[in-house]
């Protein structure tokens, strides 16, 4: 199962890079029409997947022990949303060791300033300004 979520996780993170950077090529975020971001299904999709992100953040809060790790964490997931997710998991599911079981993955907390979260951090920064 660690194997496959590795993999799982690996092909999200590869295609929200891929399909990120396609759209970007193609139209700059804050040149799309006003018609869309006014659009109901627009804000509904908005609003669910942002509302799935601070789920998601619920179990990055509970994981990570120190706050600039949470923050820092916080900060990626609401700017660069499912590809901080993906690296998440994929830091978490790449941290146990083959032999150790999948609730280790799921219940671990960790310590330390999350060097991760900080670099994904001011990533989703630097997008946000360069857009």
């Amino acid at each position: 199962m660690l194997w496959l979520l590795r993999l799982l996780f690996t092909v999200i993170l590869a295609a929200m890079l891929g399909v990120t950077s396609w759209a970007s090529l193609h139209c700059p975020l804050f040149a799309v029409p006003r018609d869309v971001f006014t659009h109901p299904w627009f804000i509904a999709t908005l609003f669910d997947a942002y509302a799935g992100f601070l789920t998601f953040y619920a179990w990055v809060a509970y994981q990570q022990t120190s706050w600039p790790a949470r923050l820092s964490w916080f900060i990626a997931i609401m700017l660069l949303g499912n590809i901080a997710m993906a690296a998440y998991c994929l830091h978490a599911l790449w941290s146990v060791a083959p032999t150790e079981l999948l609730a280790n993955v799921l219940t671990a907390r960790r310590a330390g300033p999350s060097w991760l979260g900080l670099g994904l951090a001011a990533a989703g920064i630097a997008v946000l300004f360069l857009a």
